[in-house]
């Protein structure tokens, strides 16, 4: 060959090495990120579990859990309290589901968007809207004294009935996005077939339409379950301590006796080792080619009549009438003084909110600063892990997708407790831990939302048909380039509507970041847990409105750009 052929070749063998160097590169950061902030600290808080103090493995720790009949029953009433939201959420949820999928009746629109309202506010803040308007000084109990002279107030809410109260209301919409969503997929043809051969009614329900819902049904459920049983917040708020994440959050923050500190990690890692076997025992319908299809059925919507109208109206007014409770208390507190054995606030003022954001600015500030990184790194790393299970068949690409689903299992409390053990210490080369800097913030809020963003990318790529990749190769475009000109401009529907669920749970997210947050670094639920524990409710309601605002704004941008589709992002 001339010299002149071989030095025409290569610039072409470059191209072509830097073409297959290049992604990866890219697949390699993509698991050395998922290994440093996800696989490394779950490994680290059972490295801790299972030794003791000297640093040998045992099985103490967890033999002195299992003789402790306390921690006995806060397992047994976390996985009741998990089962019992559960019910409730899956009652509301397939029923509110059912209605506005196949049938018609007034108002039917307006009810579609509100039933997405309840989950657009942490759990934290329901449950003080709970207090002021159903506690024992609430307004339902200062009514009921002065109308019918009630002597004790009614005990609405503290206690485990509170709580699965509070949960159940605010988690139900995870139901009803993941029946919707399967609901969507079901070919209307099987059940015309099933009414050819006599099957009617509840008997087509049961034998066809349910089973079809049950991959959606049970991604919702799963999360439900896991959400409730991570939760301490809500229980702590109620004086529920008998269960595993309040003990373990009150363990792992008194510092002062190290047997209860150990236990505090012990019950986080049982919570990681118990989610995981839930999430297995459901793994066959959660996988993440069950959230996405390539096309959703139209199916024609049966019209109520009257009575049916009036019952369809009467149930979800009272479903959202419940829901919207701690709406309304949240917000009473948020600009009344003088609430105090009163139906309602004597006077109203904006003074709390100039507290907290003129006065102490750093709640929004920081918020709004660590859901935003957190987004951003949802999108570097995120979009390519869906581009990875999409296009590719790359070595290790089902442990990708396992992983992605395995952030959904671990429940808030425990990765929080985790990354504490696994990055206090210095870095090598730097004298600190990750845990002395602000940015260990953002890195937990995106490993805990970060499958948000890859399931919306991913039902966005799925759309995309690979010929018009094909056509862009073709004609000499590049990966990257037939990336960012073809492909992108396809998908940045699911792009976004994955990153807004990001940023909007990355907002509402408590659990991990109360362990993390030190002085100067507080986000807003950190200041509403911290203001209602001082006995400064009226600051923990404003910034609790705050939240519900910013969160509303993205469910309404969601709702339009994603339609029916977004029941994907919770399953």
């Amino acid at each position: 060959m001339s010299e002149g052929g071989v030095a025409a070749e290569a610039p072409g063998l470059a191209r072509a090495r830097g073409a297959r160097v290049v992604p990866a590169l890219g697949v390699g950061a993509i698991w050395l990120f998922l290994l440093v902030f996800l696989v490394y600290p779950l490994l680290r808080i059972f490295y801790d579990a299972f030794s003791d103090e000297a640093g040998r493995l045992t099985l103490a720790n967890f033999a002195e859990f299992a003789g402790d009949r306390f921690y006995l029953r806060s397992l047994w009433n976390s996985i009741l309290l998990g089962a019992g939201t559960v019910a409730a959420a899956s009652g509301l949820g397939f029923a509110i589901a059912f209605l506005l999928v196949r049938y018609d009746f007034r108002g039917r629109s307006l009810f579609s968007y509100l039933t997405l309202i309840p989950i657009i506010s942490p759990p934290l803040v329901g449950v003080l809207g709970f207090t002021f308007i159903l506690g024992r000084a609430g307004t339902v109990n200062v009514l009921l004294e002065d109308w019918f002279g009630l002597a004790r107030p009614v005990n609405f809410v503290y206690g485990l009935h509170g709580v699965l109260l509070v949960e159940a209301l605010h988690l139900f919409p995870m139901i009803t996005l993941n029946v919707v969503d399967a609901l969507g997929k079901i070919d209307p043809a099987l059940e015309e077939a099933a009414e050819s051969v006599g099957a009617r009614g509840w008997r087509k329900l049961r034998t066809i339409t349910l089973p079809l819902t049950t991959p959606g049904y049970v991604a919702g459920a799963l999360l439900v379950f896991i959400w409730t049983f991570s939760d301490f917040a809500t229980p702590l708020v109620l004086g529920v301590h008998d269960l595993l994440a309040p003990q373990a959050y009150l363990n792992i923050v008194q510092f002062v006796d190290r047997r209860l500190f150990r236990m505090g990690i012990v019950i986080s890692a049982l919570m990681v080792a118990l989610a995981v076997v839930f999430l297995v025992a459901a793994r066959q319908y959660v996988a993440i080619k069950d959230y996405s299809s390539l096309t959703y059925s139209r199916i024609a919507r049966r019209r109520l009549g009257p009575l049916g109208q009036a019952g369809a109206i009467a149930f979800l007014s009272l479903v959202l009438l419940l829901s919207f409770i701690p709406y309304l208390g949240v917000f009473l507190a948020s600009v009344g003084k003088g609430w105090s054995l009163t139906p309602f606030p004597v006077r109203y003022t904006l003074q709390y909110f100039e507290r907290v954001i003129v006065e102490t600015p750093k709640y929004v500030v920081n918020s709004f600063l660590y859901a935003g990184l957190a987004v951003l790194l949802c999108i570097v790393v995120g979009v390519p892990i869906a581009w990875i299970l999409a296009r590719t068949r790359v070595p290790g690409r089902d442990t990708l997708d396992g992983l992605n689903t395995l952030i959904l299992a671990v429940p808030g409390t425990a990765i929080g407790i985790a990354y504490v053990r696994a990055f206090h210490v210095p870095i090598p080369g730097f004298e600190r831990g990750l845990t002395s800097l602000w940015i260990i913030l953002p890195l937990v809020l995106a490993i805990r939302r970060l499958p948000y963003t890859v399931r919306g990318s991913y039902a966005s790529l799925l759309l995309v048909h690979r010929s018009m990749e094909e056509a862009a190769a073709s004609v000499g475009a590049s990966g990257p380039r037939s990336f960012r000109d073809v492909t992108l401009p396809l998908i940045w529907r699911g792009v976004l509507v994955g990153s807004l669920f990001s940023f909007m749970t990355s907002l509402q997210e408590a659990s991990a970041v109360l362990f993390l947050s030190l002085g100067g670094w507080e986000t807003i639920t950190v200041g509403i847990f911290s203001f209602y524990i001082a006995g400064s409710a009226n600051e923990a309601a404003a910034l609790g409105v705050i939240l519900i605002v910013v969160a509303a704004v993205s469910v309404a941008v969601i709702n339009r750009v994603a339609g029916a589709r977004m029941g994907g992002m919770f399953g």
